[in-house]
């Protein structure tokens, strides 16, 4: 795998951001980086974006997101690589215009349960992740376009699930 540094970041559009503009980069739980990233992002974009732009913005980030990871991916040569954090991105997006309004600590909440289902994959979110893992890039040509989608799947998944406990426990609690 290439080093992954400013240079690596800097070479390429899709690098920059499947990398989530360098939160990818952090040497420890890249991830949860991105998905802090994309909060803070969320929070500075929110007075100037209707929910219209909203959605078109996720809903844009999603096929772009694709490119980008898949570009990433195959210029690093790992199918899945930890430093690609767009799918968090993307997908706390998601997560956070669906439950807004709220005030923080129910932020908070989404953004602790999009992180155990990301990082613990239970269930569906495990099954999405799974789905393109066993594809083997030097011998099977759908690898690398598919690679893409097999990053942003799973993060989606866990987003489904993360509104889902929100929706429950709004309506229960």
């Amino acid at each position: 795998m290439q080093a992954l540094g400013a240079r690596f970041l800097l070479a390429h559009p899709a690098h920059l951001l499947a990398l989530g503009f360098g939160s990818g980069l952090a040497p420890k739980a890249p991830g949860t980086f991105g998905t802090l990233w994309a909060w803070g992002a969320f929070l500075l974009l929110q007075p100037w974006l209707t929910e219209l732009g909203w959605a078109l913005l996720i809903a844009a980030s999603i096929p772009v997101g694709w490119w980008a990871c898949t570009v990433t991916a195959r210029n690093l040569g790992v199918l899945d690589p930890s430093a690609v954090v767009w799918d968090e991105v993307v997908a706390f997006w998601l997560v956070l215009w669906l439950v807004m309004p709220t005030d923080w600590q129910g932020q908070l909440a989404a953004f602790a349960l999009f992180r155990f289902f990301d990082a613990v994959k239970p269930g569906p979110v495990g099954w999405a992740d799974r789905l393109y893992h066993d594809l083997d890039p030097y011998t099977n040509a759908k690898a690398w376009p598919q690679a893409g989608w097999g990053i942003m799947l799973d993060d989606l998944v866990a987003a489904g699930c993360t509104l889902l406990v929100v929706a429950l426990t709004r309506t229960y609690l």
